[in-house]
């Protein structure tokens, strides 16, 4: 691609290439008319991308230039088909007067959209947060910054590891990564997309430091808790200077940095949050998963709150206790319906107010706001009486806006255009300036008829016409014939073949008016548009703590009105370790099943750490097993559980090694997989996790897997006594309760009825007595003809092992053994000896002179 603008280019397209040069790694959208137009590489890649034509423009070393384009109008739609696919896209508008420039009219790049900093509502999905994340490294410490540019969300983080960086990674699902290019980051992320390597001069701790303190208008950074968190200022500064260079505009609706603890909260590694299903299913959608089935919130932030509370689980009581009493007020009375009522006429804030921050807020926007606004005194009415400390907090967080409220009331029409750019937004009677222009306007017509009638009545021509034409314009028609008998103001503009035409000094003066009137409206009403979002955006810092209060209120009344609508109950919070359910469900499944949910118990606690799970294929035990992982998370959000009762000691981790898939990309087996999964937790698990391992060793040797699956199984009993569901089909480990007294056996039960298994889900005590896999497999679908085949097999393996079981003939010994010599004096002296008649004095006196002997 030619990327050098040279004299052989036509000036446009030395323009072109100048500013392409800038962004050699994003699609230009270079306004030219009413068209946006891409050259070269570009031109291509678009063309694939949005399924456009590939056309031609010019030449270029003697070669026709690739062009494509789109009209400027319907450019939200091809952008967001770019942004989704993770390219950038730099808008590239004309910034100068066609009338007045010499040459090809000057351009700039108004605004770059990238993945990670896109904004426009139609771009986004309301219910997902969208991130911009930077990463540092400095030796084994890793600095992650996020920012969400759509709320204006901005904190750090440090992990010690890339497990811990994989894992929050996997939490945040970024829409762009930025990173320290002369770092190791790249090989390790290498598979994810949207990434964008950075010089490292972007993460000179010194300039980021300075930048952040600009930003929050400080001297320091101590008021907010991060001074010593350096490597991950530095991508802090990084991710900023970069949100700033898109935006090309300044940030103030990013007004404070939080800083993120990792003890605050249970960690969840990648392989749980994906095993768990907890917003996105292992299909990668939506449906069937927990938030699918609790996300019930009237307002998108209330949404994304929601996720953000799943994926990030709290370990401090107090919190969650607040949440349950917040819970339990909304509860009662049913007061959560009256709530919904009002929540749902409230628009995303969140978003509505960045976007007014960034200056790109459309119409529709402010019409939401002004609902918004309009709604509160009812929201605050009926929140005035709470007994509850958290929702008290947030009522006096969330304030009315009376002013604002009026002037939206009084500036914007009801169901405005969807932009600015053709007028028509702003109400009657806002302005007496705009109302005057669009009375000239609107009202020429009548204006002129009544002007002709006027004007015939005063000169006595019946046949005078008042008219327009594009060239002329607004003109008073008379017959040749007539002409002698004008007024002295008239003065003549045309002459006809029959007629002449005249201008009058008060029709001159309504022309200029009327010719001018829908620009100069439009240029007004533009204005007041500007005006408008100055206005609201001085009063940004309060709207947008009003904006968060309700988000959080919106999601705690939501958890209220699903533990009444789904039987949940408050569990109880302890300090004790301990995970104590009675009649748990889970969840997900309750909700696509058409009968009922079979619930069953679950015992945690000091003396009982271990549950080895066993018992058939489609039983049940994975729906166990997810199910207390799911209560357990749910109790740590201060949400209610599916359960009868539940007492949770606060954890610290949730683990789970469960299903298996290669890592085709990674160049991992099935097995590998596993493996890594299961050193996760080895490594990391303590006495407050809770784990969840399913089949650990399947994927190798009978053999190696059983060795695996116990030595896994008796570390995590005996050294890291974690709180542990251990599902396995290797029947070996039933025994395992014998030597560790924390570890305890319970089975899914199954019945089998003329050759067929009813599966009956409920867990009871002991081992299971068998596994009914060509049951299970028969259910499947597998041919009646294999399945007859297997149980014949299976009959011969059963024969062999009870045949090998009774062969007494030992196998040749690999060593010697001091009793296989006949001669040994050891021997001779065993053989003198009758043991009956030994006292215990002479039996131990025995053993010491064999000893010696030996």
């Amino acid at each position: 691609m030619v990327t050098k603008a040279s004299p052989t280019h036509t000036p446009m397209m030395q323009q072109y290439l100048r500013i392409k040069a800038q962004h050699p790694n994003q699609l230009v959208f270079y306004r030219m008319g009413d068209f946006y137009e891409l050259f070269y590489d570009d031109a291509k890649k678009a063309s694939e991308l949005l399924d456009i034509s590939l056309t031609a423009r010019g030449k270029s070393g003697g070669e026709p230039i690739p062009m494509a384009g789109i009209p400027y109008h319907a450019a939200e739609t091809y952008v967001g088909k770019i942004v989704r696919a993770g390219e950038s896209v730099v808008i590239c508008e004309q910034i100068g007067d066609p009338a007045t420039s010499k040459g090809p009219v000057e351009r700039a790049v108004a605004r770059i959209i990238t993945p990670g900093t896109v904004s426009d509502e139609a771009l986004l999905d309301e219910n997902r947060d969208n991130l911009l994340v930077a990463i540092n490294q400095i030796d084994d410490t890793y600095g992650l910054a996020i920012v969400d540019i759509t709320s204006g969300r901005f904190s750090i983080l440090e992990v010690s590891n890339q497990d811990s960086l994989l894992s929050e990674l996997e939490r945040l699902r970024p829409s762009e990564t930025l990173y320290n290019e002369e770092t190791t980051l790249g090989s390790l992320l290498a598979n994810r997309k949207s990434l964008r390597p950075q010089a490292p001069w972007h993460f000179e701790s010194d300039t980021a430091h300075n930048l952040l303190c600009q930003q929050f208008k400080v001297k320091d950074l101590g008021g907010f808790g991060c001074e010593h968190y350096t490597v991950a200022i530095s991508a802090a500064g990084c991710l900023l200077q970069y949100a700033k260079d898109t935006q090309r505009t300044a940030l103030p609706h990013i007004r404070r940095i939080h800083v993120e603890h990792h003890n605050d909260c249970v960690a969840l590694d990648a392989a749980t949050r994906k095993n768990l299903e907890i917003d996105q299913n292992l299909s990668g959608g939506f449906d069937n998963t927990l938030a699918q089935v609790i996300d019930k919130c009237r307002t998108p932030m209330g949404s994304r709150l929601l996720r953000r509370w799943l994926h990030r689980p709290l370990q401090d009581r107090h919190t969650l206790l607040a949440r349950q009493a917040s819970i339990q007020w909304f509860q009662d009375e049913y007061r959560f319906e009256a709530i919904e009522q009002d929540l749902k006429k409230i628009g995303d804030s969140e978003r509505i107010l960045a976007r007014i921050a960034l200056r790109s807020a459309r119409p529709r926007d402010l019409e939401r706001l002004k609902n918004s606004l309009n709604i509160l005194p009812s929201l605050q009415g009926k929140l005035k009486e709470t007994t509850a400390p958290r929702i008290a907090e947030l009522a006096s967080t969330i304030n009315e806006f009376p002013v604002l409220a009026d002037l939206l009331s009084r500036a914007i029409i009801d169901n405005p255009p969807v932009i600015i750019r053709d007028g028509g937004v702003i109400a009657t009677g806002y302005d007496s300036e705009l109302d005057e222009l669009r009375g000239l306007s609107e009202n020429a017509g009548a204006y002129l008829i009544e002007l002709e009638c006027r004007e015939r009545e005063r000169t006595g021509i019946p046949t005078l016409k008042v008219g327009y034409n594009r060239v002329h314009g607004y003109f008073i028609e008379i017959g040749k014939a007539q002409k002698a008998e004008l007024p002295a103001e008239y003065i003549r503009r045309q002459t006809l073949k029959n007629a002449e035409r005249y201008i009058t000094p008060e029709l001159k003066e309504f022309e200029d008016k009327a010719l001018s009137a829908k620009s100069r409206a439009l240029s007004r009403e533009k204005a007041l548009y500007e005006a408008l979002l100055e206005t609201l955006a001085a009063e940004l810092a309060e709207l947008q703590d009003s904006a968060a209060a309700i988000a959080e209120l919106d999601t705690l009344n939501n958890l209220a009105e699903r533990a009444s609508t789904l039987d949940y109950i408050p569990p109880t919070l302890t300090d004790e370790p301990q995970i104590r359910i009675q009649r748990g469900r889970h969840p997900v499944v309750e909700s696509v099943l058409d009968d009922p949910f079979v619930s069953n118990d679950l015992e945690l606690d000091s003396k009982r750490k271990m549950l080895i799970i066993t018992g058939p294929n489609m039983g049940g035990k994975s729906t166990y097993m997810r199910q207390a992982a799911l209560i357990t998370l749910l109790a740590h959000i201060g949400s209610y559980v599916p359960a009868s009762a539940a007492t949770i000691g606060i954890v610290d981790r949730i683990f789970t090694r469960m299903g298996s898939s290669d890592d085709l990309a990674g160049g991992r087996s099935t097995f590998m997989v596993e493996m890594t999964e299961t050193a996760n937790i080895m490594h990391n698990a303590t006495d407050r996790s809770l784990v969840l391992m399913d089949e650990v060793g399947r994927g190798t040797s009978t053999f190696d897997g059983l060795s695996l699956a116990w030595a896994c199984a008796e570390n995590l009993a005996r050294e890291t006594r974690a709180f542990t569901l251990f599902a396995t089909h290797y029947f070996e480990l039933t025994s395992l309760p014998e030597q560790a007294p924390s570890v305890f056996n319970v089975h899914l039960t199954a019945v089998e009825h003329n050759d067929h298994i009813v599966f009956l889900h409920e867990v009871k005590e002991g081992p299971a007595s068998q596994s009914y896999g060509l049951q299970v497999a028969q259910l499947a679908g597998v041919p009646l003809q294999i399945i007859q085949q297997a149980k014949t097999k299976l009959l011969q393996l059963e024969q062999d092992v009870t045949v090998a079981a009774q062969m007494t003939t030992p196998p040749p010994p690999v060593q010697n053994d001091m009793f296989s010599a006949p001669t040994h004096k050891a021997v001779k002296e065993l053989k003198k000896i009758s043991p009956d008649e030994l006292s215990p004095r002479q039996a131990l006196d025995l053993l010491y002179t064999l000893k010696a002997l030996v």
